[in-house]
């Protein structure tokens, strides 16, 4: 139990709200408008047991969202790329997300925050969402927006099938998460630290490839994208042997006095370090990506030795001298720091 005085707000019912001594709010929503618009210290928002169906906008400084358990304070909310919205309109995937992020020093603990979209119903339906279009079954559950930095999420399952976690702003750690999906469900151009983190692929039977775990989009000014330190790469029952890339480059598109094209300045950018890896690995490690060439045509291959895609000290069944992107040396791989990553993040 909780001391009087540790959390500014509590969201959940008035009872929860005297037992946690915190005015209390129906929504978590309803919490972060109660926030100060310039807060310069922690806002500490508790969220009680419950499923709590809303999709959440953090756009003021410092503020804490704290669940009162990992697997039971859930944040959820339903949408996909290829849904109509109640506005009338298609979600996109950049409307998805079940909790964007746009003000620094954010801080998540003990949550879950799910996109409750079934990509896996979804994806073995005749006329389904499929991945390979763009109004398909892309779900966000947490993005990193413009604004976003100096952010850490520690203890949380962030789930979903396809993009499931969006970090496209500022640096972020994520400390002892499960970050669960099947297809690029990690994306984005920030910075990023994943310090003992499990990074589960789920079941995607649509295609004979099971999935990518990250699909970054690190411009190339920044020497860090995606760093993933000491993790473990697992596996639901049935994804099958050697069925999923480490991942791939994505290369968005941005406009030129001569045309909408693949921006070159996007050049994406992952380490995994000292992971361990079940056998769902595909033993080429990284794979190509599809952007639309200067010349229009939208299956221009970027291949991963294009990017900066690299390993070093892969352990557990999935290891392997991987076929493609870069081995570290031991020197090299004592170079890639969490301080250097972050930057400025406040861990």
């Amino acid at each position: 139990m909780a001391a009087a005085g540790v959390y500014d707000a509590v969201v959940g019912t008035a009872e929860a709200g005297l037992r946690f001594g915190a005015p209390a709010y129906s929504s978590v929503s309803a919490a972060i408008t109660a926030a100060p618009t310039d807060g310069r210290k922690p806002f500490r928002i508790l969220v009680t047991l419950g499923i709590w169906n809303e999709q959440v906008v953090v756009d003021k400084p410092f503020v804490h969202l704290i669940g009162e358990d990992r697997a039971g304070s859930v944040i959820n909310h339903l949408a996909a790329s290829g849904l109509g919205a109640p506005d009338g309109r298609m979600w996109g995937t950049f409307r998805t997300p079940t909790l964007f992020v746009r003000a620094p020093d954010f801080h998540a603990e003990r949550l879950t925050i799910n996109n409750a979209f079934d990509g896996l119903a979804e994806m073995t339906k005749p006329n389904g969402l499929h991945s390979h279009n763009g109004a398909g079954p892309q779900a966000v559950a947490l993005m990193m927006d413009k604004g976003a930095d100096r952010a850490v999420i520690r203890n949380c399952d962030i789930l979903s099938y396809q993009d499931t976690l969006f970090p496209d702003a500022g640096a972020t750690l994520f400390d002892r998460c499960l970050i669960a999906g099947s297809y690029d469900f990690i994306f984005g151009g920030a910075r990023a630290w994943f310090e003992r983190c499990e990074i589960r692929s789920r079941l995607r039977p649509a295609d004979p490839v099971e999935g990518y775990i990250v699909a970054p989009s690190t411009p190339i000014e920044q020497p860090y994208g995606f760093v993933f330190h000491d993790c473990r790469l697992t596996r639901d029952a049935g994804v099958p042997r050697h069925s999923v890339f480490l991942g791939r480059p994505w290369r968005p598109s941005s406009a030129f006095p001569d045309g909408r094209y693949g921006d070159p300045r996007f050049v994406g950018a992952t380490t995994f370090l000292d992971c361990w890896m079940d056998d769902h690995i595909a033993p080429a490690g990284w794979t190509e990506m599809w952007y639309t060439g200067k010349d229009g045509n939208p299956r221009t291959m970027l291949q991963p030795e294009d990017a900066r895609f690299a390993t070093f000290g892969s352990r557990g069944p999935g290891r392997a001298e991987f076929l493609r992107g870069a081995r570290l040396t031991a020197s090299q791989a004592q170079g890639v720091r969490m301080r250097d990553v972050l930057k400025s993040a406040s861990v």
